[in-house]
């Protein structure tokens, strides 16, 4: 129970990587808030890990204050965030992506990681602790071609994570990062262009380990990283991603 006591918000926790890390966080004994743009994935989540759902939209600031709000008043305090929220473009050439897309991108990956500190280190500072774990991907660390602009988002959000780390280490919060290859989630299908044995076998190939990321190993790597048995660590991008950045 390393989480014991402890509350927590999950962004994008109605599915894929924030599930696994929602339930494992609640299996370990923390109070969790789901919070998902699909309010029935995130009710879903909460019923099941006897949590509290919150509907939101990551990239929209007056959705991040309204969640922050809800948290406070159901939470009481927040110990843990975990920005787990992502989506991606489809693979394509780079400049063949749609502003629309790159937009898209950039406020669901980026800008929610700005909204959320908005919305919560002065709270995290008030109690001088707290730990916040941002979920990038091996795409930041090894870019793969036709995915540029994701890969570029995932690279800012490790480059973030450092920054928010050392400056934020005074006030006690420890920021670290998450670095997962490609997993059994609803990006999957993205990812790989189309979800066929060829594609999979393709990529899987890449892997030393030789198979996807899942929710559970992620979750495991998150509690570890949000708990206080790593309260010496922050400003570590760690990847879950068996050899792939090798």
């Amino acid at each position: 129970m390393r989480l014991q006591n402890k509350t927590a918000i999950v962004t994008g926790a109605g599915s894929g990587f924030g599930a696994g890390i929602a339930r494992k966080f609640a299996a370990e004994g923390a109070r969790v808030m789901a919070a998902d743009i699909n309010a029935d994935a995130a009710a879903a989540i909460a019923v099941e890990i006897g949590g509290v759902a919150c509907t939101v939209d990551v990239g929209n600031a007056k959705s991040v204050q309204a969640m922050a709000k809800q948290a406070l008043e159901s939470l009481g305090h927040v110990d843990i965030i975990v920005n787990n929220a992502g989506v991606t473009h489809l693979p394509a050439p780079m400049e063949t992506i749609s502003e629309s897309d790159f937009d898209r991108v950039f406020n669901v990956n980026c800008k929610s990681v700005y909204l959320i500190a908005q919305a919560f280190i002065t709270h995290m500072k008030s109690r001088k602790s707290g730990a916040i774990l941002n979920v990038a991907s091996t795409a930041g660390v090894s870019p793969r071609p036709n995915l540029n602009w994701y890969n570029a988002s995932k690279g800012w959000m490790n480059t973030a994570t450092k920054t928010m780390a050392v400056e934020l280490a005074p006030s006690g919060i420890r920021v670290n990062a998450l670095n997962p290859v490609a997993g059994e989630t609803p990006l999957l299908a993205s990812f790989m262009g189309e979800d066929t044995p060829e594609r999979r076998a393709q990529f899987l190939s890449t892997i030393p380990l030789g198979r996807f990321s899942t929710p559970e190993d992620m979750g495991n790597a998150a509690s570890f990283l949000c708990s206080d048995e790593a309260s010496m660590i922050t400003g570590v991008c760690m990847e879950v991603d068996g050899g792939r950045c090798i």
